[in-house]
């Protein structure tokens, strides 16, 4: 009988297997599962990363070089990032026609698949900003009239108050922002394409980065309405001292030659 006891588990032994096999396939998971993600991402990346590569080689090379080092046509482009690539090749502004005082907006070239391996490979050669997720330019929640505040503190010299667009110097203008992609607002602020200056995060906080998209998306909406009547194209002083100019001092101008012409008549009756 004594044997036949010695041999009796413990209530709790069961309990205490059941745990120390749990935490043998937690423990397995967590040593070999990661890492084999790890491993997987790091090979998708090199795969972008040479596939990018290759593009770059036929489409941009002759203009910024070999190794992105820049040329006589084009800038370096160590250190712009993925979020530039995307911005400038995204809306076809890559690869340029010409060159220029300012290379337009235009169909793009490249699908987005191709776009992300150009944009991997130009990351891969320093640090620069990153391109943006879903969540960092969607405006679910975005405060509109801050971003109003903030477009007409930063924006709206060169893009005028409604996000028209207007001239600059020597050739160069600031684009019209109606119907951009917000993702390419985003990447825009972040990185400065062309003349315009770039608005890093410790400058402009994602958050009002959101605002400021949202803004330009409400005041260039098909349901907003313009209180003052003709907007004339949203230009601001410019085209309305314009408009006055031609049609009202015009119209003063024929007044005059009318009156002018129907005096002379009544005299000569």
């Amino acid at each position: 009988m004594k044997k036949l006891s010695a041999r009796r588990r413990h209530p709790l032994a069961a309990v205490v297997v059941l745990l120390l096999a749990l935490a043998a396939t937690g423990g397995l998971y967590a040593a070999f599962a990661p890492a084999g993600k790890a491993q997987a991402d790091e090979t998708a990346q090199s795969l972008a990363i040479e596939e990018g590569k290759k593009l770059y080689a036929v489409g941009c090379s002759s203009c910024h070089g070999t190794g992105g080092q820049g040329g006589s046509d084009g800038p370096p482009l160590v250190g712009v990032g993925s979020a530039a690539v995307d911005f400038q090749v995204g809306t076809g502004r890559m690869p340029a026609q010409q060159p220029g005082a300012q290379v337009p907006k235009k169909k793009k070239v490249y699908s987005q698949a191709e776009i992300d391996q150009l944009a991997a490979y130009i990351a891969s050669l320093g640090p620069g900003p990153m391109t943006p997720t879903e969540e960092q330019y969607n405006t679910e929640g975005a405060n509109i009239a801050k971003g109003g505040d903030l477009f007409r503190t930063n924006c709206a010299q060169c893009h005028n108050f409604t996000g028209e667009g207007g001239a600059l110097t020597n050739g160069k203008y600031a684009p019209s922002l109606e119907g951009v992609d917000p993702k390419h607002l985003y990447e825009a602020m972040q990185t400065g394409p062309q003349n315009m200056p770039s608005f890093p995060d410790t400058t402009l906080p994602e958050k009002e980065k959101k605002d400021i998209i949202s803004y330009i998306q409400t005041v260039n909406g098909d349901e907003t309405e313009t209180p003052g009547g003709f907007a004339l194209g949203g230009l601001g002083p410019v085209s309305e001292g314009l408009f006055g100019w031609i049609f009202g001092l015009g119209s003063l101008i024929a007044v005059a030659v009318w009156v002018a012409a129907h005096t002379a008549k009544a005299k000569k009756s």
